[in-house]
C-alpha cells in the first residue's frame, strides 16, 4: 500500500512510486513511436498510410471507457470489501481479548489467558500467510510451542484450525464452571464473526473476476491505442504523438490499476498492507493485557510503500 503525505499539484505530476507508470511505460513508448510514424507517413508517404476518420474513435473510446469503468468498479469493490473485513477483524480480535481477560475470572498473567491471546494473534498471521501463499512458521513459532505449530501447519486451512483450538479452550472453561451457557454462546459468536472474516477473504481470494473480461479489455484497449495515432493525424497533425500517448496512458493505467486491485491481498504497491495490519491487530490484542513486548509498528519505506 502506498502511504505518502499530501504534496503539491506540481510534484504530483512527477510521482512515480505507486503510479503504475512503470507497468505501462513500454506500451506508451510503442504508442509514441506509432504517433511519430503516423506524422512522418502523413507528410512523406501519405499514399501508403491510412487516414482514418476520428469519429469512430470517439464512439469506441466512450464505449471502452464505460467498460473500463465497469471493471475498475468491480475490482475496487473487492479491495473495499477486503479492507472492511480486515478492519473489522481488528475490532473483533480486541473484543475477543476483552472477553478472555474478564469472563473466565482469570488473572491477565495466567498462562491459559496468554495461550488464548497467542492463538488469537496466530489466527491473524495464519490468515495473512494463507492469503499470500507464504510460510507462516516464522510468525507462529514466537507465539506457540513447536507441537502446536506443527499441528497448524499440517492443515490445509490453517486459520480454521486455530479457531478450533480457541473453541476447545472456551468449551473447557465452560465445563470447569468459569461461566455459564449464555457466556459460552457469546464467546462462540465472537469466533463465528472471525470465521466470517476467514470465509469472506477466501471468497475474494478464490474467485477472481471472469478471465474473459480481462482478455477482452486487454485486447480492445491495446488495439484501440495502436490505431489511435492514425485516427488523430488528420485532425491534430504534429500533436498526434503527445495527445495519443496522453489518451493511451489513461486507458492503460486504468487497466493496470484494476489488475492490482483485483487481488487486494497480494504484494503489489497498491494492495493492502497485510503485514502492517496484522501487527496493528496484534498490538490491539496485546494492549488488553498491558503487554510490554509488543512488536513495533511498521512505517512506509523510502518509496512510501507500507507492506
Amino acid at each position: 500500500m502506498i502511504v505518502r503525505p499530501k504534496t503539491t499539484w506540481f510534484l504530483m505530476l512527477f510521482a512515480w512510486h505507486g503510479s503504475v507508470l512503470h507497468r505501462v511505460l513500454a506500451p506508451l513508448l510503442v504508442n509514441f513511436l506509432l504517433g511519430v510514424l503516423a506524422v512522418w507517413g502523413s507528410s512523406h508517404a501519405s499514399h501508403f498510410f491510412p487516414h482514418l476518420n476520428p469519429v469512430p474513435f470517439s464512439l469506441i473510446g466512450v464505449a471502452l471507457a464505460i467498460f473500463v469503468s465497469f471493471r475498475n468498479n468491480a475490482c475496487y469493490s473487492r479491495y473495499w470489501e477486503a479492507r472492511t473485513l480486515w478492519g473489522g477483524m481488528k475490532n473483533q480480535a480486541r473484543d475477543f481479548a476483552r472477553f478472555v481477560i474478564t469472563v473466565p475470572d482469570l488473572h491477565k498473567d495466567d498462562p491459559q489467558v496468554a495461550r488464548v491471546l497467542n492463538l488469537m494473534v496466530a489466527f491473524i498471521y495464519a490468515l495473512k500467510h494463507q492469503l499470500r501463499d507464504t510460510d507462516p512458521r516464522p510468525s507462529l513459532v514466537r507465539l506457540l510451542d513447536e507441537n502446536e505449530v506443527d499441528q497448524i501447519l499440517r492443515r490445509d486451512c490453517r486459520p480454521q484450525y486455530v479457531l478450533e483450538c480457541l473453541q476447545r479452550q472456551l468449551v473447557a472453561w465452560h465445563r470447569q464452571g468459569r461461566y455459564g451457557d449464555i457466556m459460552l454462546e457469546s464467546g462462540l459468536r465472537k469466533l463465528d464473526a472471525l470465521n466470517a472474516v476467514l470465509g469472506g477473504c477466501e471468497r475474494i481470494r478464490g474467485t477472481p473476476l471472469p478471465y474473459a473480461y480481462d482478455v477482452l479489455l486487454h485486447r480492445t484497449t491495446y488495439f484501440y491505442c495502436a490505431l489511435l495515432p492514425f485516427g488523430l493525424i488528420g485532425s491534430i497533425g504534429l500533436a498526434t504523438p503527445v495527445i495519443s500517448v496522453f489518451i493511451a496512458y489513461a486507458f492503460l493505467a486504468w487497466h493496470a490499476i484494476a489488475s492490482e486491485l483485483e487481488d487486494p491481498f497480494g504484494e503489489e504497491p497498491n494492495d493492502l498492507a497485510l503485514t502492517s495490519m496484522s501487527i496493528d491487530a496484534e498490538r490491539a490484542v496485546r494492549q488488553a493485557v498491558d503487554a510490554k513486548d509488543m512488536p513495533p509498528r511498521l512505517m512506509p519505506d523510502l518509496n512510501f510503500r507500507l507492506r
